[in-house]
């Protein structure tokens, strides 16, 4: 029997998107924590813009809990291809939903993103949950769609869930698709090839940050106390400039390199400052972050370097 909300027991859980970036670090934090975890992905026959598949897969297992992470997590290519990130986000979201109550889950923590608040000023800042939405980009379209079918199937059909709006996070596993291990991929593979250009977008936007393997113990949190219906920003509540991301991941070189603008690596629209207040989560379950951005950064280059030593 499912003991949540409010107790730690060890459920049956189920991740969605499991083969992605935080899906193992989440697997691993779960198993961890005495759940018995199963992990669907695309690759497994979990393809959540497949209605029936996706049905199938939740009636197969009849997990307590679930946590939604599978979707389009591109932001700079959505502006390429908009429609199949919308399909992913928002009609995955819904197929998800479907399929949970089907299957009788209890609780379902859909992952959503920051992105959704877009474009803010200075003085709008730290962002909050009562914060306005205003997508910047089709991904963040995606991810205000499927925010609210989250929302309107607990107040709809009474389904319990969580959503959650999480900031930028880092650690070892991340796509060189996104900003930060994609620079320590090029400073990896310079170390290999003696070079010392590293090409970097735009370095002057800011970001909240949290290690992943912080955002993941927020998630479970989530699952045994959030409260049905609300939504809860995962975020660190400070930001830090890419520049000093940059720096300070170039500090960590084998041998000495420089920052290059490669002006290909800019976007067509880059929000220049996001942070969060995160006293809402913090409150309702007591989480704080543990792991420090210098500890994040050195394994994340550590990663990156095995990765592309694997490669060759």
């Amino acid at each position: 029997m499912c003991r949540y909300p409010g107790s730690r027991a060890p459920v049956k859980a189920l991740i969605t998107g499991a083969s992605g970036f935080v899906g193992p670090h989440l697997a691993a934090h779960l198993e961890a924590s005495g759940d018995e975890v199963v992990c669907t992905d695309r690759a497994s026959g979990a393809d959540v813009c497949d209605e029936a598949q996706i049905a199938d897969v939740f009636a197969t297992h009849r997990p307590e809990v679930v946590f939604h992470l599978a979707g389009d997590s591109d932001v700079g290519g959505s502006w390429h291809h908009p429609r199949s990130t919308f399909l992913a986000n928002a009609v995955g979201t819904l197929n998800v939903m479907e399929a949970a109550r089907a299957a009788g889950v209890r609780r379902v923590v859909a992952i959503g993103s920051a992105d959704v608040y877009g474009k803010v000023a200075v003085d709008e800042l730290p962002l909050t949950e009562h914060s306005a939405l205003r997508p910047a980009s089709p991904y963040a379209a995606s991810k205000i769609a499927a925010d609210a079918v989250t929302q309107q199937a607990w107040l709809g059909h009474g389904l319990e869930t969580i959503r959650v709006r999480a900031f930028n996070h880092l650690g070892p596993g991340q796509s060189d698709r996104f900003v930060a291990p994609a620079i320590a991929t090029r400073i990896a593979r310079n170390e290999l090839d003696a070079a010392t250009s590293v090409p970097v977008g735009n370095l002057e936007a800011r970001r909240d940050i949290t290690d992943v393997r912080d955002v993941v113990r927020a998630y479970r949190l989530l699952a045994v106390s959030g409260e049905p219906g609300e939504v809860y920003n995962v975020c660190s509540g400070t930001t830090v400039a890419i520049a000093e991301l940059a720096e300070q991941l170039v500090a960590m070189a084998r041998h000495p390199m420089e920052l290059v603008v490669d002006e290909s690596l800019l976007r067509p629209v880059d929000i220049p400052v996001l942070c969060g207040d995160n006293t809402k989560l913090c409150e309702r379950t007591g989480w704080e972050p543990e792991l420090s951005l210098t500890t994040t950064l050195s394994d994340l280059m550590d990663d990156c370097r095995a990765r592309l030593a694997a490669s060759v």
